[in-house]
């Protein structure tokens, strides 16, 4: 498993992805203009977000990167024991790079209508009423919600080759759901290069940090789980984990 080039590649074109998306879905435009709800705008952004995030974990470079796009997914694959722990950091690195320059692509690509509400560079901030805390805690536990589920699916044969498409439908159901209320970010990545280039940085040690801490505390919880299962069928009671 090699990151490189093509892991930059990922999140750049991921980056570039959400900016195109964002910008006709939500930005003016005759898509946005048929959608004028803005719960039906996230549920759409959400569907074409999630088929881009399974289109590139399964492509090539995908392939040869182990297609980890999310710093809080390369975390937890350490902690599955599935990923190596040095090359963590140069993942994450390239990972935050690509951000950047995918979201320069696509304000390259679409002109100053991406750095205007509700485009905003496709940066993402808390609803009203939103304490920071609270912000934390939400994207802790959805972070830690996909990182078990995950979790669970790559210790099944049968499960893991679903797995892109998981993440895709989790991801796109966060988006769908959470738009209006912490921004549905679930991915450092994700909000890295927009929140630099719209220089809305608030909120962004949070959207960095908190996916993290879930992803670490699922991890821990899924290999428990995991240990227990193993355990018990070591001992013949069965039970335990049904994956």
């Amino acid at each position: 498993m090699q990151g490189g080039p093509g892991l930059g590649l990922l999140a750049t074109a991921l980056l570039f992805g959400v900016t195109t998306i964002v910008r006709w879905v939500a930005g003016p435009s005759p898509v946005s203009a048929a959608i004028p709800r803005a719960h039906e705008e996230l549920l759409v952004i959400g569907a074409c977000v999630g088929v881009l995030l399974a289109g590139l974990i399964l492509s090539p470079a995908g392939k040869v990167s182990g297609g980890h796009i999310n710093p809080a997914i390369s975390v937890a694959m350490w902690r599955f024991g599935l990923f190596p722990g040095a090359a963590v950091a140069p993942y994450i690195a390239g990972q935050l790079v690509g951000s950047l320059l995918g979201t320069l692509a696509g304000l390259a690509a679409w002109g100053p209508v991406v750095g205007r509400p509700p485009i905003d560079d496709t940066s993402l901030q808390p609803g009203i009423g939103w304490s920071t805390g609270a912000l934390f805690a939400a994207e802790t536990a959805s972070m830690g919600i996909i990182v078990l589920l995950v979790g669970l699916f790559v210790a099944v044969p049968r499960l893991a080759p679903l797995v892109p498409w998981l993440v895709g439908i989790l991801i796109g159901a966060a988006i769908a759901l959470l738009g209006t209320t912490t921004g549905g970010s679930v991915n450092p990545a994700r909000q890295f290069g927009p929140a630099i280039a719209a220089d809305r940085l608030d909120y962004l040690w949070v959207y960095l940090l908190a996916p993290m801490v879930g992803a670490l505390l699922a991890a821990s919880l899924r290999n428990a789980l995991l240990h227990q299962r193993a355990g018990r069928a070591r001992t013949g009671t069965g039970g335990g984990v049904a994956c």
